[in-house]
């Protein structure tokens, strides 16, 4: 079955990109083939750190968003993963209704996924609220916790939106916080996450043996939730 992985959040910094890159970490780990678009102007970390594997696209060009639709198409054994940029909804779901896209990919028998990445903050609850309003179950739905900043998600779980989202057979998933100097180091030297686990201990500003250690935790942490989901 082809299929689409939309990894997105409207808020900016909740992790999108980290997001992103961990599902491509996950897929190529795991032998699954994916493509890779990033919508990513001012940044492109999708891009950067997953070049071989990732293409920009345009969020407000339909020809652009055209060309993810076609790579699911054209391989339906090779997952696709858009990492959206933040505000890019509207432009995102002007091209999805014009365009009629839910529709054919009922037709065509593939699958839409959108990740939603939120931190703890009641503006990250407040945009799934009106995620769901829009697409409710005509699009399946993971919720991604990242504790980037917080591990108390009060606000989300006494919102009721975890409830309607698992009745609309939404899973959800926590990803924990990785040390933030390492995330640094990574981010700093554009390493994938499998060099930060990997690359040696030489040079100015590459990780630590324990540092890559911390990495392995991690990514041990985030593959055991990633497998219950199985993208």
């Amino acid at each position: 079955m082809a299929a689409i992985h939309l990894i997105g959040g409207e808020k900016g910094g909740v992790g999108k990109s980290v997001m992103a890159r961990l599902l491509a970490q996950f897929m190529i780990d795991n032998g699954i083939p994916f493509i890779g678009f990033d919508t990513d102007r001012s940044h492109a970390s999708f891009l950067r750190f997953y070049k071989d594997y990732a293409s920009p696209a345009i969020i407000d060009d339909y020809q652009s968003l055209d060309k993810i639709f076609e790579a699911a198409l054209a391989d339906p054994d090779r997952r696709v993963v858009v990492d959206l940029a933040a505000q890019t909804h509207f432009p995102l779901s002007r091209w999805i209704d014009d365009s009629g896209v839910l529709d054919l990919v009922n037709e065509l028998d593939m699958k839409v996924t959108y990740w939603n990445v939120m931190d703890s903050g009641k503006d990250s609850v407040d945009l799934l609220g009106k995620l769901l309003d829009q697409f409710s179950s005509r699009l399946n739905y993971v919720l991604v916790m990242n504790q980037l900043r917080d591990s108390d998600f009060n606000a989300f779980e006494f919102s009721g939106l975890k409830e309607r989202a698992l009745d609309l057979n939404a899973k959800v998933m926590v990803l924990k916080r990785l040390h933030a100097p390492v995330m640094s180091k990574i981010d700093m030297h554009n390493l994938s996450f499998w060099a930060a686990k990997n690359k040696p201990a030489e040079g100015p500003g590459n990780l630590g043996m324990l540092e890559r250690q911390r990495v392995k935790v991690w990514l041990r942490q985030a593959y055991d939730e990633l497998s219950t989901i199985q993208p």
